[in-house]
């Protein structure tokens, strides 16, 4: 589910921090159905990556845990939820890497996030080999992206188009002469004081609830030529008084600021799902709400503004990396298969082996482990065109005939034709033999 699918009010029910999060792993991977699993979940969207031994019963069984989760219905979900499977499943995940299904297209920042992903479902234990390779193919493909299209031209991160709202709703072309307040001291607010600082505002003021985040994020901001000063969380009221914009993005479970806690005209951007903002801010004369909805509805508005070269070229690469995983995923499923041949290959050969140890009582041992040695070698040669082959024909998503098969493992090729065209027979020769044949 994702800002392209389902409305704001809803993403924001099913939003996880990160002990849901890991509740939720949990309980995926203990349906009978699914080995494996992976949650991304951001302010723009909710997706489950898992591996799973049957289609329709493994989106069952995601369905039922994410409804038991959230509390939102089955039915409900059903309205809003989108499923890809296999292919369209890597295609999909390697898009939001690069930043192609983002409400900012091109935004950077989606990346770190599905690698946040990755490494919690690590570090709890619920990927296995199938979602390490989908996600190291995911991050690789957003890396190519970022590099080699100008995709980071076509659009910015939510935050900063947050920022250029925000800027239009005041009526300025810069922060110069404004004072801004954070709250937060996540990667969502370190941002935010990044391309304030960069925008020309006078002042930040940082309050976070764990306050040594604040002074860290205040001194990197000092050091970036930016006066900041800290206030205790508890104090944030005062601070929106001082602050002409306040950006807050600390994924709270109650609000940070509600309408008591105003006491004049502002401009307030909320970035956080769940909300940081109350609605009711909205019914205090001045006050200017941006949250995720807002951004929405005018990236909806607006439409795809991104350079098309650049979201073309960068779809070319996510095409491009698709075949590439495909490729190595059919490899890697043939592997066990592989390595069953050449175990029965080495059982039968030992067994034949140990039999005619027996029959050649009078061949010294030096010369039957000569012997040993020329099986074996006979054995490998035999086996190795095939297990090459086998990897290469399940590399490739082409259909194949029988005699293809056997030519292609055996490496025996069809033998060359060459006869002189003279000796071919002539077309009405051809038809008068077939005559013959209904007769």
């Amino acid at each position: 589910m994702s800002h392209r699918s389902a409305p704001v009010a809803l993403l924001e029910r099913l939003s996880m921090d990160e002990a849901v999060q890991d509740t939720t792993a949990t309980a995926l991977v203990a349906q009978p159905s699914l080995s494996e699993a992976m949650i991304i979940s951001t302010c723009n969207r909710l997706e489950i990556y898992a591996v799973a031994n049957a289609f329709h019963v493994g989106v069952e069984d995601v369905l039922k845990v994410l409804a038991d989760v959230s509390g939102v219905s089955e039915a409900e979900l059903r309205g809003y939820l989108y499923v890809r499977y296999a292919d369209a499943a890597a295609e999909h995940v390697f898009s939001v890497a690069s930043g192609l299904d983002s409400m900012v297209v091109g935004e950077q920042q989606i990346i770190g996030q599905v690698r946040a992903a990755y490494l919690d479902a690590a570090e709890r234990g619920t990927v296995g080999p199938t979602l390490h390779s989908l996600a190291q193919s995911a991050l690789h493909t957003g890396k190519r992206v970022h590099t080699e299209t100008a995709i980071d031209e076509a659009g910015g991160s939510m935050v900063t188009f947050a920022l250029d709202e925000a800027m239009a709703e005041m009526g300025v072309d810069s922060f110069e002469g404004h004072t801004a307040l954070v709250l937060g001291a996540g990667a969502m607010s370190s941002l935010a004081a990044t391309q304030l600082g960069r925008r020309g505002v006078d002042k930040l003021i940082i309050a976070n609830r764990t306050r040594s985040n604040a002074e860290r994020l205040a001194e990197h901001a000092r050091e970036a030529g930016v006066p900041a000063e800290v206030v205790d969380f508890n104090a944030r009221a005062g601070a929106i008084s001082r602050a002409d914009i306040t950006v807050s993005a600390t994924a709270s479970d109650g609000f940070t600021i509600t309408a008591e806690d105003l006491s004049g005209p502002t401009m307030l951007v909320d970035l956080s799902l769940p909300r940081d903002i109350a609605d009711d801010v909205a019914t205090r004369e001045g006050v200017r709400l941006i949250n995720i909805e807002f951004l929405h509805k005018k990236r909806t508005a607006k439409g795809d503004s991104a350079d098309v070269v650049a979201v073309q070229n960068a779809k070319k690469i996510v095409s491009e990396q698709v075949r590439e995983f495909s490729s190595q995923q059919r490899v890697r499923e043939v592997a066990p298969a592989v390595a069953r041949l050449r175990s029965s290959a080495t059982e039968v050969q030992e067994f034949e082996l140990e039999k005619l140890r027996a029959r050649l009582v009078d061949v010294s041992e030096d010369d039957f482990a000569q012997i040993q040695r020329t099986v074996r070698r006979v054995v490998d040669k035999l086996l190795h065109t095939p297990t090459v082959k086998i990897k290469e024909l399940a590399a490739t998503t082409d259909t194949v005939s029988v005699d293809t098969v056997f030519e292609e493992l055996f490496g025996l090729g069809r033998p060359p034709v060459a006869v002189d065209a003279g000796s071919l027979p002539r077309p009405e020769e051809m038809q008068a033999k077939m005559q013959v044949k209904e007769l």
